[in-house]
């Protein structure tokens, strides 16, 4: 019998922002059984907490999707984090959680009541701009005109794990995209990311707002409703092209899942040195209820929701 704790994290409210699964002590579980499981709740991420594997980090979180491993993921993260500080380990922060992205710093503040979680994210990489034939191939895939991207660079940027970023001419071309998964799923053989964000910013440079949207159904996700591996490398992406004002550290609020009903917010930091960016995300998050999984037989059964 295995208990699935489901949180919702970057949001304070029940059924809003993304949902993750959170097993809090995986130690027995198998790679394969956890698969089953994030196969069978059906979230777009499920974290699996371990005891560490030696004295570099605290603990141990491996995150699956309905179908593959990932190295990281935000959402989770923050779900992970949350649950762990508010059921008796909120003692244990500041700490160093080892991920497939690396070892990451990660730390609570605010009350016990309104936690706020913030993880660091891995080191920023910036791939080549989209060609010309791949900015058409992605219009196509989203179902618009080359015409609706903005004049910037559409590239992959990753913080750990990788996503495209497509910033968009305005926010109603964003909240209207009907994407078509087969079209991106061939898009991201081709290039080697899963993961495409299309997002609008607003407000100005010293006060920036952005919102934004993530699919990646090559992982079996068609929409992420609020996505911290997509929300972090767009802050260093806004910084790196000059787009937000960063004398040495720029914050602010990312919105996303508003144009499907999952409205969340990430709040995005971006702190610059003489050799690199570093990015960290924070959010809050709300525990909704568990699930309690059989392994006795294969495929999982879900006993009880």
């Amino acid at each position: 019998m295995v208990t699935i704790y489901v949180v919702d994290a970057f949001t304070s409210e029940p059924n809003t922002g993304n949902r993750a699964g959170v097993v809090l002590d995986a130690n027995q579980l198998t790679t394969q059984e956890m698969q089953y499981i994030a196969a069978f709740t059906g979230y777009s991420e499920t974290a699996f907490v371990l005891s560490p594997k030696d004295q570099s980090h605290d603990v141990y979180v491996r995150y699956f999707t309905p179908t593959n491993e990932v190295p990281i993921c935000g959402h989770a993260t923050i779900a992970t984090h949350f649950l762990r500080a508010s059921t008796g380990h909120l003692s244990d922060y500041p700490l160093i959680a080892k991920t497939g992205a690396g070892n990451l710093p990660v730390s609570i503040s605010g009350s016990p009541k309104d936690i706020l979680v913030k993880m660091t994210q891995g080191r920023v990489e910036f791939l080549p701009p989209f060609s010309q034939n791949q900015r058409n191939g992605l219009a196509n895939a989203l179902g618009i005109s080359v015409s609706d991207f903005a004049e910037l660079p559409i590239q992959i940027v990753s913080t750990g794990h990788s996503k495209v970023m497509v910033p968009m001419l305005s926010r109603k071309k964003l909240d209207g995209l009907t994407p078509d998964n087969e079209k991106l799923k061939a898009l991201s053989d081709e290039i080697g990311c899963n993961g495409f964000f299309p997002f609008f910013l607003e407000g100005s440079k010293q006060k920036p707002i952005t919102y934004g949207r993530m699919f990646a159904p090559a992982i079996g996700i068609n929409e992420d409703p609020v996505t911290g591996n997509a929300n972090g490398p767009a802050g260093a992406y806004l910084v790196q092209h000059s787009l937000i004002e960063c004398n040495s550290k720029a914050c602010y609020w990312g919105y996303q899942g508003l144009a499907i009903g999952k409205p969340g917010r990430v709040l995005v930091s971006v702190e610059k040195t003489d050799t690199q960016l570093l990015v960290s995300i924070a959010g809050q998050a709300v525990l909704v209820g568990k699930r309690v999984a059989e392994l006795s037989l294969k495929p999982v059964k879900l006993l009880r929701t």
